[in-house]
């Protein structure tokens, strides 16, 4: 062999031994350095986890009657892994189970589809190891055939489970206020920040209400189940379990027996509107609260069975809770329907004007008409009532007087800013009061629906000026309709505060709207003594082993910056609203010597529409425990619509007229309900209302 054919065949052996090192080595390293990774990894694979969702906690009355508890139902799941391993994958099988369930084949395959991208409800969100439940609530008998007869249903199951349940009449008479519960999503994980482990799409979670609000403390702590799976998928065993842990109770302060008869009332209320000629009546609101706070009843019409929620919910149901075709019954209109106050709102008017020096006595006069700035604003009588103080402008409810009282601060309050093109342009006097009794903003209740209405101060007008600027340029006309002429003007000066805006929201309207919520916590505050707070429904949470938890109260965020002599001044009016004035004729009959009722009434006209009826009041007017607010949009006056829907209202807490006290000797419970550690519930010691 020549010398250079043996150094390359030297070389080829070298490199052909190199090679067979190296795999040597990684075959070492892969096979005895990472054995241990390897493994686990192997055993990932081989595991699947499944969330056991919690019983979830329920919510209480203020007696310890039920809103939502969890009741034993019989529900039939599918394990789409053992149903997919029959020859036929299951098809025969789902068959026969829809006929079982008088279910059609297509919905029930809608209902154990996983949802994806582009798949639409029904479909499940959970985990695809987790038995699916289709059917809710079947009966015993279903249940047993399905129990009896395992080889004409493999992989499918009907088990008695804990499903939340809605108490009757009450829930659907707050349904708007209690929620309700859906899977929740993966981007709701992340923007709820909860965690993964321990959480998942199978848990329901609160979606609006006091279900979304408490969420949390209502749903406890997940279970959770480790299950041992083949290659093919299908599960061999369970490894381990953690036991989920209940979630707490949640007593609130609202009645059962007030909630339903406040409903009750407002839904009489619009219908009888309705039956007097104004067929736009279609939806109002009502708000009964304590003067330190809690909410007792709030009801909003429409309403809804929230039921529908349970076990998913169609798209026909879908498109009548938020279509305006059907009045959009899930909006809650106590705390997010923004309304004029109309006359209620001269509290705040009258407030303004004695804290900025202006005579209580005056006299004011009160003619029928007033020209401001060139223009002409109408009291709601033709008739000159002469001259008059605040106390009577408020028992006859006078526009004019405060019309010319608007005006008169108008005039001495930085008057130039009200012409700046300036977005920190100072508040005007009038409505620095009516911010500070809380108008403007959110009003802070332990709901996540709340609207803040709108107060129209400078700084408000230039941003809504520059929010609507183009659309009135585009659709202004100095020649054209009434409408057309009006946007002609607001595009070029729609940032101005004009003396005829100053007029007409001193009588609660123009661009001032507040929602029935922030007009009761107002009132609370003038009865109460000035002292502002956020509202609370929930009152504490209670364990699973009936410690209480947490005790929930209303916190104070303010004072009306109004001197006590003041506030007395208007609440003295305000008992006169009653018995001679505006109010007089809602209330004639009423026991006004066993509860002495203090009030206002209010009617918001709209331009080419009814007016709204609105009716603010509490009671008792010498010691006042209670207030009770009624709106109703486009019905009439506040003396013909609100107001005899309040004086029922009052009827049915003190128990007049014929009515079932909701209070004994108008006194809503003080304790806590007791709710013992096997799910006992009692009425708070020494309650004897209605339960």
């Amino acid at each position: 062999m020549i010398p250079a054919a043996r150094r390359r065949l030297v070389v080829l052996y070298a490199v052909v031994f190199a090679l067979l090192v190296s795999l040597g080595g990684r075959l070492w390293y892969l096979q005895v350095m990472t054995t241990v990774s390897y493994t686990s990894a192997a055993t990932q694979d081989q595991v699947r986890t499944v969330i056991v969702p919690p019983v979830r906690g329920q919510i209480l009355d203020d007696a310890g009657q039920p809103l939502v508890d969890n009741h034993t139902v019989l529900v039939v799941s599918v394990n789409r892994q053992l149903v997919s391993q029959q020859a036929d994958g299951g098809i025969g099988e789902l068959h026969r189970l829809a006929q079982l369930l008088h279910m059609s084949y297509t919905l029930l395959q809608e209902k154990i589809r996983l949802c994806t991208a582009g798949v639409s409800q029904p479909c499940w969100q959970g985990s695809p190891y987790q038995p699916i439940p289709v059917d809710q609530q079947v009966p015993t008998a279903v249940a047993l055939q399905i129990m009896e007869n395992q080889r004409e249903y493999p992989g499918v199951s009907a088990q008695p489970q804990p499903v939340t349940h809605y108490v009757q009449p009450a829930a659907t008479d707050a349904a708007q206020m209690l929620g309700y519960l859906q899977p929740i999503t993966p981007q709701e994980i992340a923007q709820r920040h909860l965690p993964v482990t321990g959480f998942s799409g199978v848990d329901l979670v609160g979606q609006a209400g006091l279900e979304e609000q408490y969420d949390q403390q209502l749903r406890g702590t997940s279970g959770t189940q480790t299950l041992t799976v083949n290659a093919a998928g299908t599960v061999t065993g369970v490894r381990h379990q953690t036991v989920a842990t209940a979630g707490d109770t949640l007593v609130t302060s609202l009645n059962s027996q007030l909630q339903v008869d406040t409903y009750n009332d407002l839904a009489y209320a619009i219908k009888n509107a309705q039956a007097q000629g104004n067929p736009g009546a279609t939806n109002g609101a009502a708000v009964v609260m304590t003067t330190t706070g809690r909410i007792l009843a709030m009801a909003s019409y429409p309403t809804y069975d929230p039921s529908i929620w349970n076990g998913g919910i169609s798209n026909r149901e879908f498109r009548r809770l938020f279509g305006t075709a059907h009045g959009e019954p899930i909006l809650d209109r106590a705390t997010q329907g923004e309304y004029a106050p109309g006359s209620t709102w001269k509290v705040t008017s009258t407030a303004a004007a004695l804290a900025n020096g202006m005579s209580a006595a005056g006299p004011y006069s009160c003619p029928g008409s007033v020209t401001i700035a060139h223009h002409t604003f109408n009291n709601w009588t033709t008739k000159s009532l002469g001259p008059m103080s605040f106390h009577e402008a408020l028992v006859w409810s006078c526009d004019t007087v405060f019309y010319q009282v608007a005006y008169q601060m108008y005039l001495h309050d930085r008057y130039a800013a009200n012409f700046e093109v300036n977005s920190h342009a100072p508040i005007q006097k009038m409505q620095r009061m009516e911010v500070a009794w809380g108008f403007g903003h959110n009003p802070g209740i332990d709901l996540p629906e709340q609207s803040p209405g709108s107060i129209p101060t400078r700084q408000w007008l230039y941003y809504y000026w520059k929010q609507y600027k183009h659309y009135w340029c585009k659709h202004g006309n100095p020649n054209g309709s009434y409408l057309q002429q009006i946007a002609y003007d607001d595009c070029r000066t729609g940032y101005q505060w004009t003396p005829g805006q100053a007029a007409i929201a001193a009588i609660g309207q123009g661009y001032v709207t507040v929602t029935p919520l922030q007009l009761a916590r107002a009132y609370a505050a003038l009865a109460n003594g000035g002292t502002l707070y956020k509202p609370r429904l929930g009152e504490a949470l209670i364990s699973p082993a009936g410690k209480v938890v947490q005790k929930i109260r209303p916190r104070v965020i303010g004072h009306l910056p109004v001197p006590g002599w003041a506030l007395s001044y208007i609440r003295d009016a305000l008992v006169d609203v009653v018995t001679q004035g505006t109010a007089a004729g809602a209330f004639a009959g009423f026991p006004l010597k066993k509860v002495q009722i203090a009030a206002k009434t209010g009617t918001a006209e709209i331009f080419g529409g009814q007016a709204t009826s609105v009716f603010a009041s509490f009671a008792p007017a010498s010691h006042p425990k209670y207030v009770v607010v009624v709106m109703v949009p486009k019905s009439g006056e506040g003396a013909d619509v609100s107001g005899p829907c309040a004086r029922q209202i009052w009827d049915s807490i003190y128990g007049l007229e014929g009515h079932h006290a909701v209070f004994p000797n108008g006194q809503a419970p003080t304790k806590l309900p007791v709710v013992s550690a096997n799910g006992a519930i009692t009425a708070p010691p020494g309650y004897k209302g209605a339960r």
